[in-house]
């Protein structure tokens, strides 16, 4: 007998509950009763973007130490109750928000949101844990300075977004991490983690009424009259004429480079022509055509592919490579050409069918488990995509022609524009 395979069902407005709560926060709920679990996932506005130049790192300071001691709970109590049960939960940053995660049995979801609800609210920043999570942080901080991959990327933001909140890295620095006391990460948390601007998402084994229930018993009543509006964010003056800066690093094998421009934002009507072309220019198959130019004919790279970065402000479009330090030179040449010939002649027919194929054909496995579906329901609220997004999604990828491409490509794509930012000995 043949088994029938059942397809995921796609994000829709008919099996997907959106309420907002009377504190502001926003809670996506959805069924999948064919799991024994539940998974949930958010963000709060309380990124690096509220942060000032001497402080930087603070949002991310902050959030990793959440779940480090609580009112009611300890570092260890926190984690051996989580841990107890086989769930797991935790917390991270970005530019613009603090984001969350975890999941459990149903039967543990109330576990889960309680110390969700604690670490949010009442976080304690104990002395000890506190310095222990410097010293990781000025760890890695130390281990940064040393690779060449996260040099360039660091000075190629710095080059790309001159003069925006989007140049400064979300880790900080030595001297700011070392700078930022426990007042700082208290007032930072005081103000900054409020449920205004709140999206909670929550899919699994749970009636949508039911989750909307749990999250307003555990974070209904958090009010913060205090709570920071997030700044607008400033225009961005795109650079003039290429400009290229190598960050020396003695001692190593390996050069990396980073190459690029700036890209749409993620809810611009170009992204999926961008992202499609995108997947020629540097992912498809062994890195698409910057692959096969730079490493597979020529040997010049350990890797190489491009990339495309794109949130609620300007993205980036980049291509990336390590390479032979004395291969430098020739891989940015082959890069440059590669861009050259791209703008120039868009993409084949066979490439965009190849891509668009991959696209439509990734999207149910990418919604196949709880915490896919939680990623996409939060990507429609934070990126304004529409509740019909992924319905609509097979048309609109399919739709894209090679004109579209090649008209998205020269817009954002200037091959006498570039940012070039290498680093190696």
């Amino acid at each position: 007998m043949k088994k029938t395979i059942t397809k995921p069902s796609l994000p829709s407005p008919e099996d997907t509950h959106r309420v907002t709560l009377s504190n502001g926060i926003i809670v996506l709920a959805r069924s999948n009763f064919s799991s024994v679990s539940i998974s949930m996932g958010g963000y709060l506005p309380a990124g690096a973007i509220f942060e000032p130049d001497e402080k930087l790192g603070l949002a991310d300071f902050v959030s990793s130490c959440l779940m480090r001691g609580t009112q009611t709970h300890t570092f260890d109590e926190i984690y051996n109750e989580i841990e107890s049960v086989g769930a797991s939960m935790g917390f991270d940053s970005g530019v613009h928000n603090s984001t969350f995660g975890g999941r459990a049995l149903i039967e543990d979801f109330p576990l889960l949101l309680q110390l969700l609800s604690e670490s949010l609210r009442a976080p304690t920043f104990p002395k000890l844990e506190v310095e222990k999570l410097r010293v990781h942080m000025l760890t890695s901080l130390a281990l940064r300075e040393q690779d060449t991959s996260d040099m360039a990327s660091m000075a190629f933001d710095r080059l790309l977004f001159e003069g925006h909140p989007y140049s400064r890295p979300n880790d900080g620095y030595v001297e700011t991490i070392s700078s930022i006391t426990r007042k700082d990460l208290r007032e930072f948390h005081r103000c900054g983690f409020g449920p205004r601007g709140m999206v909670i998402a929550i899919v699994g084994a749970i009636d949508p009424k039911q989750a909307v229930e749990a999250v307003e018993h555990a974070l209904g009543g958090w009010q913060v009259p205090e709570q920071w509006k997030a700044p607008t964010l400033p225009d961005h003056t795109p650079i003039s004429k290429t400009v290229r800066q190598h960050q020396v690093l003695e001692g190593k094998s390996q050069s990396d480079l980073v190459i690029g421009m700036i890209g749409p934002k993620r809810n611009d009507r170009e992204y999926i022509s961008a992202s499609l072309g995108n997947s020629a220019l540097g992912q498809f198959g062994m890195m698409g055509r910057i692959g096969e130019v730079v490493r597979e004919k020529s040997g010049l790279a350990y890797y190489a592919s491009s990339h495309l970065s794109a949130g609620t402000g300007p993205g980036s479009w980049e291509v990336n490579a390590g390479v032979n330090p004395k291969n430098l030179d020739k891989a940015i040449d082959l890069i440059e050409k590669e861009l050259r010939r791209f703008v120039k002649h868009g993409v084949t027919k066979e490439e965009l069918a190849n891509s668009q194929a991959n696209y439509i054909g990734r999207l149910p496995l990418s919604l196949e488990s709880n915490s896919g579906m939680v990623s996409a329901l939060l990507n429609i609220e934070r990126y304004n995509l529409g509740w019909d997004y992924y319905q609509q999604y097979e048309n609109m990828v399919r739709s894209v022609t090679r004109a579209d491409v090649l008209e998205t490509a020269q817009k954002y794509i200037n091959p006498d524009r570039l940012v070039i930012s290498t680093a190696g000995p």
